[in-house]
């Protein structure tokens, strides 16, 4: 673990909130330059080479500046992958997130064993007390629970684990309060150990489409993730989905067939969820898996040797636009197509992330944008 500098937390900063910078290209631009400050330099050059006919918006060191003491104002503060308070699986998926924002929570909080609970927003009773009974056994079995702060079982789940440990990943910043009746939940979860964390910028808003990013790091942070009631079309199957994506554990707790809040999880279990009747059959899946070898992480960090690309040309280019479309294709698909190196295909989709021509799918999948 390696605490970040003021200097180097600042340009982190600058860094992922550049225009079309997520945490895949972050990656890659360190990789490949070796800090977020060289790396902010090559930003404009990039993004030109890649087609942008526009300057690449970057915020400047006063404005992420702020960003920072408005964090730490609110009693949050802002944490890199690398430092010892960033959640322990969160560090093992594809491209997460370099930066943080937690309110509350300790190194020991984010060092243990945690799954999460998830579900409708229109909770049924039965499922309100499924989700506070799953929640209270897990919480004694040593787990952190994670949710994502929303209405029904969400809230159910945070509330019957104040006690032994709960985390509230939400989609706006970590000073957005949403569901506004959630605010005395948030701050009954830092008052009493648990802690609340967000990627998103100080002050943001959330929109629908972060409400996926943000059950993208609940299933990241978890072990295994409880879908406790989801209709079909339930913005909490996007949570199992990544789960699946990501490794980790799927449990489903079935309904009836007659209520249309129980078709998305019974649905789970056809399709080869665990059927999940209380804790106990969570912590039977999980608790082998805590019992091997400690897991190994990527680590992110800057570093001064810096691994320089092959020389890049219009031809090269060239190729790897031809070999792209709109259907998502694998970059060792690419490499292996254009004959061209790794580095050189790595440095053109960085040229294309930035000109905002390329869409980063999961599993190293990218396509054409346009």
């Amino acid at each position: 673990m390696v605490e970040l500098s003021d200097g180097q937390r600042v340009s982190w900063l600058r860094l992922i909130r550049a225009e079309n910078v997520g945490p895949a290209t972050f990656r890659g631009l360190i990789n490949h330059f070796g800090s977020a400050e060289a790396a902010l330099a090559a930003l404009p050059a990039l993004a030109r080479r890649g087609g942008s006919a526009k300057t690449i918006a970057i915020p400047s060191v006063a404005e992420a500046e702020d960003e920072i003491g408005r964090t730490l104002a609110h009693g949050a503060r802002i944490v890199a992958i690398s430092e010892p308070l960033y959640p322990a699986y969160l560090r093992q998926i594809a491209a997460p997130p370099p930066l943080v924002s937690i309110r509350g929570g300790s190194p020991d909080l984010f060092g243990r064993p945690t799954a999460a609970i998830v579900g409708s927003r229109n909770a049924s009773l039965a499922g309100h007390k499924m989700a506070e009974r799953i929640g209270r056994g897990l919480g004694e079995a040593g787990f952190v629970v994670v949710s994502g702060l929303a209405r029904g079982i969400d809230g159910a789940a945070h509330r019957a684990t104040l006690d032994t440990g709960t985390v509230a990943v939400i989609a706006g910043g970590i000073d957005h309060v949403y569901p506004e009746e959630h605010g005395p939940l948030i701050e009954e979860i830092v008052g009493r150990g648990g802690a609340v964390l967000s990627e998103m910028p100080f002050g943001w808003v959330p929109r629908a489409k972060d409400f996926p990013r943000r059950n993208r790091i609940v299933s990241g942070m978890s072990l295994g993730v409880v879908v406790v009631e989801a209709a079909a079309r339930s913005g909490t199957l996007h949570t199992a989905r990544y789960a699946l994506d990501q490794g980790r554990e799927v449990f489903a707790v079935p309904g009836s067939p007659l209520d249309p809040r129980a078709e998305g999880t019974n649905r789970l279990i056809r399709d080869g969820a665990t059927l999940t009747r209380s804790a106990d059959d969570v912590i039977a899946v999980l608790r082998p898996m805590l019992e091997g070898d400690a897991p190994t992480y990527l680590e992110l960090g800057e570093s001064d040797d810096v691994a320089i690309p092959d020389a890049v040309g219009p031809q090269s280019r060239a190729a790897v636009l031809e070999a792209l479309g709109p259907a998502p294709v694998a970059v060792d698909d690419i490499i292996s197509h254009t004959g061209l190196t790794s580095s050189v295909v790595s440095v053109i989709l960085l040229e294309l992330d930035l000109a905002g021509r390329v869409e980063r799918h999961g599993n190293q999948l990218v396509s054409l944008l346009r």
